[in-house]
């Protein structure tokens, strides 16, 4: 787990321990870990695996992404306008690559649209995102057929989020070009979709 801060995961760690009334002994012996490692921990000398992050969240009624430092957006949706946002901000993420697709009459009975993401693209996330919206797609049905509480569905988001918290995502706002360049690539974009127009050999 790249990208973390691991002497503040290990500073939330005491802090909760303490909170809890756990020395550090009865932490380890919880966790069936040494009391040297959970020392490490607290100091950040180690890594902490998301697999203990989740333990000693629920040891300790904690939150996994709490103990990683990570905040989800506090910007609230309070329009469409925000949701349209998010999508237009997605299109700047590099590594993530999605299509839309729309269906609607008069070509199709239904009127549908989706945004797909290719996991065996060479898109450096398309696979997590693949897996991420597969297990969210069981997590809701589960919750749709009660088969599954509020609680539980809670405490996979956290998971989730602590356990992508770790790949940092670069954006980038694409480049304006100027006409010449904007034509040339047209032209290869066509080339490459349609074939080398044979008129012009």
């Amino acid at each position: 787990m790249d990208n973390f801060d691991y002497p503040a995961i290990g500073q939330r760690i005491k802090q909760l321990r303490k909170r809890k009334g756990l020395n550090q002994t009865e932490l380890a012996q919880m966790l069936k870990k040494s009391l040297r490692t959970v020392q490490k921990y607290e100091t950040g000398e180690i890594e902490v695996s998301i697999a203990v992050v989740n333990q000693i969240a629920d040891l300790l009624d904690s939150t996994p992404t709490y103990i990683l430092g990570y905040e989800s957006s506090t910007t609230q949706i309070r329009t469409l306008s925000d949701v349209m946002d998010f999508l237009f901000k997605l299109e700047t993420v590099e590594g993530i690559d999605f299509k839309i697709d729309v269906q609607k009459p008069p070509r199709s009975k239904r009127w549908e649209c989706s945004i797909s993401f290719d996991g065996k693209s060479t898109a450096e996330f398309n696979a997590d995102i693949c897996l991420f919206l597969e297990q969210w797609e069981e997590e809701r049905s589960e919750l749709r057929a009660y088969n599954s509480t509020q609680a539980a569905y809670k405490r996979w988001k956290e998971q989730t989020l602590a356990y992508y918290a770790a790949n940092a995502v670069k954006c980038t706002e694409p480049e304006e070009l100027d006409r010449d360049e904007r034509i040339a690539k047209r032209t290869a974009f066509l080339e490459k979709e349609y074939g080398k127009n044979e008129s012009n050999e």
